[in-house]
């Protein structure tokens, strides 16, 4: 059997807003309850399963692979929830989007300030 990633814990200040947060912006279907989680499944099988966390949560990062149509989704659900994004990890290049490996990238913070990311193209594509 290979390797694969099947699931990555998510902590959040309240489990519910933060998957309702990401399923809103990437255009997912809602997310489910699972014991004490809520999962929110992407389409290549991994899940975010998101948690209440017992104190305030370490910012991660996660990145998701999409294609350019959703791209432009994704970008203007950002825009029209008013949030801030950028071309890059550091944050240093507000509301920009960069072109990095032939494709299109963008990041933004969500409720916990976890570093989101959208690349239409993978590292070293």
């Amino acid at each position: 059997m290979s390797v694969t990633l099947n699931h990555t814990i998510v902590h959040a200040r309240d489990k519910r807003v933060s998957a309702a947060f990401l399923v809103d912006i990437l255009g997912l279907g809602p997310p489910s309850p699972y014991g004490p989680f809520v999962v929110v499944q992407v389409a290549n099988g991994v899940s975010l399963d998101y948690v209440d966390a017992q104190e305030a949560p370490q910012p991660q990062h996660y990145a998701f692979l999409v294609g350019e149509d959703e791209f432009d989704a994704i970008r203007q659900r950002i825009t029209a929830r008013g949030l801030t994004y950028w071309a890059d990890p550091f944050h240093r290049q507000p509301n920009a989007i960069n072109t990095n490996d032939g494709g299109r990238g963008l990041y933004w913070d969500d409720p916990d300030g976890h570093n989101l990311e959208v690349i239409t193209v993978p590292y070293g594509g």
